[in-house]
């Protein structure tokens, strides 16, 4: 095939079955990229949720503008900045395998910093009665946080958890600013190869496909901890 200026682009054919496959191993890859996410920023934005609640001010001011930074701006520029910053700013030469190491820490500190409001606003929601009461039990505030004021806070914020754990499923595709090998970058790198929008249209079944099953996951878990309906 031609185009007016004169260039050609060769367009080669791939079977079924070899994009399928190909497109399977970029899912693995996306979904290390998503339970490694999980795994480590739900229990990180819930140390920056106390951080942000700190009566330390010089502690809140920097939590602050650490969930400044990674909310106002986008994943993509924060994956750059954290794989490319050790070789500009730092003149440290990386490894290919450092590819993945940064996504997995943008995406975690990203995450985190949405999950620490989540948190935040749920532990505030909390009426003073429950620590009151927890006090006059003979609980510490360890106690106190852990068994009486975690659990129903989860409780609450678990659809607030939901929306981000989705949309996460989702962001997984902007590792492809760096060029990981994920699932979308695997697509992308097929249909360039083959001029069809196939791989697409696989990516996208397979990406609604997890997110179908991450939601009806989430699911289960909110009637798991409506016990009181």
């Amino acid at each position: 095939m031609t185009i007016g200026t004169g260039f050609m682009i060769v367009a080669t054919t791939m079977p079924m079955n070899m994009m399928l496959e190909k497109i399977s191993l970029g899912m693995i890859e996306t979904v290390k990229i998503f339970v490694l996410t999980l795994l480590f920023s739900l229990p990180f934005g819930l140390v920056v949720a106390w951080g942000r609640m700190s009566r330390i001010k010089i502690v809140k001011w920097l939590v602050n503008i650490y969930i400044s930074i990674m909310r106002g701006t986008p994943l993509m520029l924060q994956v750059m900045a954290i794989y490319f910053g050790p070789s500009y700013l730092l003149k440290i030469q990386i490894s290919r395998d450092y590819r993945f190491y940064a996504v997995i820490i943008s995406f975690v500190l990203n995450y985190a910093a949405y999950f620490a409001e989540i948190y935040r606003s749920g532990i505030e929601s909390m009426p003073r009665g429950q620590y009151e009461a927890a006090n006059m039990l003979g609980y510490n505030k360890a106690q106190t946080f852990m068994k009486i004021i975690l659990p129903q806070v989860i409780k609450r914020i678990l659809p607030s958890i939901t929306n981000e754990v989705i949309c996460l499923v989702k962001d997984t595709s902007l590792a492809f600013s760096i060029a990981y090998m994920e699932m979308f970058s695997i697509a992308k790198q097929i249909a360039s190869s083959t001029s069809s929008l196939t791989p697409f249209f696989v990516a996208g079944v397979f990406y609604f496909v997890f997110n179908a099953l991450v939601a009806w996951i989430m699911g289960l878990i909110e009637k798991k901890l409506s016990y009181y309906r």
